[in-house]
């Protein structure tokens, strides 16, 4: 007789919405992340942490949390992400996998006491290559994944101070801090790997006025950056192993 198989049950903290042509287009951050890693096998419960949302008073109830990224900022702190830190780094503290990503892994961050700042080499926007570290190719976050490999990111605030004992697993040029491991199982990435091609699009379309501008500012002829930007977009299928091997591995 066939056995049922078990679904895990995940958390995921909402903690901004998409512009909105974004949202019609490809639909909200918590979306990308059910599309991404499908609804075989796992049962999402989807907090929206920045509008006051009530957190579970229980994470051990969940096999996993996950935290979605946000256009809001860790160097704007809101009681919300005070409160969010906390839950997140209790739970990790009492062994529930957590994973935060892009504005999550700056949360994060901030959380265990490191430093999450604007970056001075500016937004770094569309599919970019990152390369894993000795520790990220040791890592069961990154199993199965190239040592080199394309991901999709949309951020301008990095870690730009590690908390101690956090461990660099992954990075770029734009961005030593891609992916840091705090925890034994408390892990963030600085890319978005819940986005697709369509999604990071969007979000480029939505913020062409304002990339324009700042790749203009710095020396580029007008109409170019977000035409080179769209170009080269490159789907990524890494993101959903890394999703997948987060649920599947920590959990």
């Amino acid at each position: 007789m066939r056995q049922p198989v078990a679904v895990k049950n995940v958390l995921l903290l909402k903690a901004g919405d998409a512009a909105q042509s974004v949202r019609f287009a490809v639909g909200d951050y918590d979306r990308w992340f059910l599309q991404t890693i499908g609804l075989s096998g796992y049962r999402f419960d989807v907090v929206p942490v920045h509008r006051g949302a009530p957190l579970p008073p229980r994470a051990d109830r969940y096999d996993a949390v996950m935290m979605t990224g946000s256009p809001l900022s860790v160097t704007a702190l809101a009681p919300w992400m005070e409160r969010a830190a906390d839950y997140m780094v209790d739970a990790g503290e009492r062994g529930t996998p957590v994973l935060g990503v892009c504005f999550g892994q700056q949360l994060l961050a901030h959380a265990y006491g490191g430093r999450v700042s604007r970056n001075p080499l500016g937004r770094e926007t569309g599919s970019v290559e990152v390369t894993l570290t000795e520790a990220g190719r040791e890592d069961p976050l990154f199993d199965g994944v190239p040592e080199r490999f394309t991901t999709q990111a949309t951020h301008e605030d990095i870690v730009s101070r590690l908390p101690e004992g956090a461990r660099v697993l992954a990075g770029n040029a734009n961005t030593v801090a891609q992916a840091l491991a705090f925890r034994p199982k408390v892990r963030g990435v600085q890319f978005h790997p819940e986005a697709g091609v369509d999604a990071i699009r969007a979000v480029i379309e939505a913020r062409r006025d304002g990339l324009e501008k700042a790749a203009v500012a710095r020396g580029a002829a007008p109409g170019e950056h977000v035409r080179r930007l769209l170009a080269g977009l490159t789907p990524s299928p890494a993101g959903r192993r890394i999703l997948l091997n987060f649920l599947e591995r920590f959990s």
